[in-house]
């Protein structure tokens, strides 16, 4: 399966660059499990920031990160087969698990929970 994490980015941080850095780092945090499980893990940051950085942004919430930072996860969902969405608040990741929930795709909400591919 193509699995995106979903959880806490920028909600709660203020826009500190240090505090987003390690929201980041806690998404990624869980990737390589999900791969070792026999599926690919997706952060749509990981698309997002160097699409943000080309459009010019300047910093979280311009206009350039809003063309790009939540369409980026709805046009990923599209591909996706499944949404793990981590603890936190995070109204991008609530749309996210959303979105997914209208397509009929899997939310986990463990690592645990995600069955390893046959």
């Amino acid at each position: 399966m193509l699995i995106l994490i979903a959880g806490p980015y920028r909600s709660g941080t203020n826009d500190d660059p240090k505090l987003m850095h390690q929201d980041l780092k806690n998404l990624e945090s869980v990737a390589l499990p999900i791969f070792r499980k026999g599926h690919i893990p997706m952060i749509g940051e990981w698309v997002a920031l160097p699409l943000i950085q080309l459009a010019g942004s300047d910093r979280p919430g311009d206009e350039a990160w809003e063309e790009v930072q939540y369409p980026v996860a709805h046009r990923l969902l599209e591909k996706c087969d499944a949404v793990l969405r981590l603890e936190g608040a995070s109204k991008g990741a609530d749309e996210d698990v959303r979105a997914a929930t209208e397509r009929g795709l899997k939310i986990y909400y463990r690592l645990e929970d995600i069955p390893d591919a046959e």
